[in-house]
């Protein structure tokens, strides 16, 4: 068995009001330094090595990401 993690993030031009809701915040909590924030999603999956690339992007695309508005990395042997 292999982990596998495939990061989703929201795409440059879509706006992220939940990452700006945080990077608003750091002030309140006096950090400085932070110039952007951004908030996706992290799967870990569990897969045995008849698991090719191609399947993991074709999981990627049709389940975990909306291909429309988030793009997705896939890395495998990825600790937690």
């Amino acid at each position: 068995m292999a982990r596998v993690v495939v990061n989703v993030m929201p795409k440059a031009e879509i706006l992220d009001p939940q990452g700006q809701a945080v990077h608003r915040a750091l002030g309140r909590i006096g950090v400085s330094g932070v110039s952007d924030v951004r908030q996706g999603k992290r799967f870990e999956l569990e897969v045995d090595d008849s698991v090719t690339d191609e399947d993991l992007g074709r999981l990627a695309e049709t389940l975990l990401a909306n291909m429309v508005i988030e793009d997705f990395e896939v890395v495998r042997g990825e600790g937690k």
